[in-house]
């Protein structure tokens, strides 16, 4: 979370500047790595605890000050020795989430990265095994589709390297060994978000994008080229999740109440039509849920 959107969500705004303001070890993200930019090791996460069986590790924005390390110590990853530093620092993320999972016996971790392809990305996504990627309907969205899916592949394929480098340095090397991530980041699907009607829009253009989203994420992410094989919309896509759609005044009542749309009640202010989209919220993120978890062999 380095933008810290999901914290912010969860947590309301004194928590968070408290959690900021007298910052201990492992409180956030940031503190959890912080060390190593010096001569400590991973810090123990300091989880938050949200609701039965659900935890946050509080996002900061001050880890955009570990970006450098980060970058500085990916090429320093393919030498001959001294390793330890490098991978340590290149897998931080991956650390700080087995040791929060084990922590809280956690069966899923959930990680929210920010919209670019940066170094603090690169780590985030090396740490998991699999990947939504989210979009919406224009040329921005299409357009960084087109670049995601090479680059990771290229990320992908360059940790096999340092894995491999790695192992063979083991033979020879005297500093200890410890788990590495696998790099699997294996992309699931996409999500798609739905059209919001304005004047300025009109549908046309919402559908001549939307529709190309099925061709661009073959030919970007799956290396196909299958034109005459493409569904005639991107609503028949297999690789289509889910359409997202625009909740409109739901989001900012979320927001204030700091809880997720579909749990969302009368107190809250969600009476009359609103009611009733909460609970057709509920039921399309159910289904998306029961659907990701289905693609990942976990049982809910």
């Amino acid at each position: 979370d380095p933008q810290a959107n999901v914290t912010a969500a969860f947590l309301d705004e004194d928590r968070i500047e408290s959690i900021w303001d007298t910052p201990s070890p492992g409180s956030t993200i940031y503190e959890c790595v912080k060390p190593l930019t010096g001569v400590g090791d991973i810090a123990d996460p300091d989880m938050q605890s949200l609701a039965t069986d659900l935890y946050l590790l509080p996002g900061d924005v001050s880890l955009s000050g570990y970006e450098d390390p980060l970058s500085g110590e990916w090429p320093n990853s393919m030498g001959d020795n001294h390793l330890y530093r490098p991978m340590r620092i290149l897998s931080s993320f991956w650390q700080v989430m087995q040791m929060a999972a084990d922590k809280v016996q956690a069966d899923l971790i959930l990680v929210d990265v920010g919209p670019n392809l940066g170094a603090i990305n690169r780590a985030a996504l090396i740490a998991t095994d699999y990947v939504v990627i989210p979009l919406g309907a224009d040329l921005f969205s299409l357009q960084g589709l087109q670049n995601l899916g090479p680059t990771l592949k290229s990320w992908k394929n360059l940790w096999q390297k340092r894995l491999e480098n790695w192992r063979d340095s083991r033979e020879s090397s005297q500093y200890p060994d410890f788990r590495l991530p696998a790099g699997k980041m294996q992309v699931i699907g996409y999500l798609c978000q739905q059209h919001s009607v304005r004047l300025d829009r009109p549908v046309k253009a919402y559908d001549k994008w939307v529709n190309r989203i099925p061709g661009v994420y073959r030919e970007a992410v799956l290396d196909k080229q299958e034109a005459q094989a493409l569904p005639r919309k991107q609503t028949d896509d297999p690789y289509c999740l889910a359409t997202i759609k625009h909740y409109r005044s739901l989001m900012p009542m979320a927001q204030e109440h700091r809880k997720p749309i579909f749990n969302l009640t009368s107190a809250d202010g969600a009476i009359g039509s609103h009611a009733s989209a909460v609970s057709d919220a509920r039921k399309d993120f159910k289904q998306l849920a029961e659907k990701i978890a289905g693609l990942l062999g976990v049982s809910l």
